[in-house]
Order: structure tokens, then sequence, then C-alpha cells
């Protein structure tokens, strides 16, 4: 049998005669995380039409295809679900912005009269990305939300403190593995101990914050517990 003539070297030939392509075109643009190069990159949104080709000529239109993201920098293409996942820059924000929620919501429970309290959660607060933060910083914004919601100090946690703690919990705690959503309950348990033990009002803060990072109860009442004891 002469070279290219048998079943595989037929379909190849015929496939160079006839086939389907698809055309590219950008419909959209921004800044994504990419799971291909593992960091920030811009992509291109891409709308595709297919097209029965006939010797490379495109002769018929055969549909469309979904859209894709191609990275500016890999050229490598993912289902647009790939957006869901927050860029870098995005994830650190909301990672800052959640501890700060965290910590007023357990400065509210328990008082800001703690000088412990506070320098606690001052470090925590630092430590996320809001390096300026002070201690009278944040006993103003638990003063001001005090006074916005009504809220007594020492009450148990109410629907207005509890739907922003999942305002700003429930977007992040998809993205973070368990290690991180434990360690966002620690930090908040710590600075409810700083002054001595839980309050029933810290508690019930507690476990709404370990609710909204979707942390079992069993697991919320242990990392409660181990965060009694000095490590």
């Amino acid at each position: 049998m002469l070279p290219g003539r048998g079943p595989n070297g037929r379909a190849a030939a015929l496939a160079r005669l006839l086939g389907t392509r698809i055309a590219w075109t950008p419909v959209g643009d921004g800044e994504f995380f990419c799971p291909g190069c593992g960091g920030d990159r811009n992509y291109q949104r891409l709308a595709g039409h297919r097209r029965f080709c006939l010797l490379g000529v495109p002769v018929l239109p055969r549909g469309e295809t979904g859209p894709v993201i191609e990275c500016a920098a890999c050229r490598r293409h993912f289902g647009t679900d790939v957006l869901d996942h927050p860029t870098t820059t995005r994830f650190s924000a909301m990672l800052r912005d959640a501890v700060h929620t965290v910590a007023l919501a357990v400065l509210a429970a328990g008082g800001t009269a703690s000088r412990a309290a506070l320098e606690t959660a001052t470090a925590t607060v630092r430590a996320a990305g809001f390096e300026d933060c002070t201690e009278e910083q944040l006993a103003s914004l638990v003063d001001a939300l005090a006074a916005d919601t009504g809220r007594i100090t020492g009450e148990p946690c109410a629907a207005g403190l509890a739907i922003e703690l999942h305002e700003a919990l429930d977007p992040l705690a998809p993205h973070l593995a368990a290690p991180g959503r434990e360690s966002i309950l620690l930090q908040a348990a710590r600075i409810a101990l700083a002054d001595g033990p839980y309050t029933p009002a810290e508690r019930d803060t507690l476990a709404t914050v370990g609710a909204a990072l979707t942390i079992c109860t069993d697991d919320i009442t242990r990392l409660l517990e181990s965060a009694r004891t000095p490590s």
C-alpha cells in the first residue's frame, strides 16, 4: 500500500479538503485571574462562529459556539465561569474588608471599654491590610455602628449586623480553603478573648461569623474552644 493511501492517510487528506473552522470575534475585555498563568491578566471575551470550509476557505455558516475567555498573555481559552474567580487584587480587598467588618462586629458585641480588645482588634485589622488603622478609629466606628442600628453593647448579634457580616463574608467564603475560613474565625475569637471569657453576645456574634464562612456548628464550637488555649 502506498504511503498516505491507508485509512489514516485518507482521513488526513479529507480533513485538509473539508472541515469546520471557528472564527472568533472580540465582544468584551477586562482583567481576570488566569488559571493557566496563575496570576492577574487581561482577557478578551470572544464569540465564536462556525464555518464549513472547503480547501481552507469558509463557504457555509454552521452556527455559533459558546463564548470563551482568552488570556492576553498565554492565549489559552477558558469557559466564562473563570470570571467568577476574583482577581488577586480584588481577593485581597475582599479579605481585608471582611476582617475589618468582623473585628467591628466583635467589638460591638463586647464593647470598646477594654484596651486589650481594642489593641488586639487594631493589630488584626492592620495585619489584614489597613496599616493606618488606630484604636480610636475602631472605637469611633463601633460607636457610629451602635448609633446607626440602635444596638446596645452586650446584646446578641442584631439582624442589621448579621446582614453586614454576611455581605462581607458570603462572597469571600467560596474562594477560601477551610484553613483560611477558620483563620478569620480564630482571629475574631482572639479579639473577644482579649479581655476575658466570651460573653453570650460575643459567642452569638462569633457563631454568626462562622455560619457566614460556611463553617459547620461543630467546627465553630471546636475552634472557639481551641482559641481559649494559648498556643
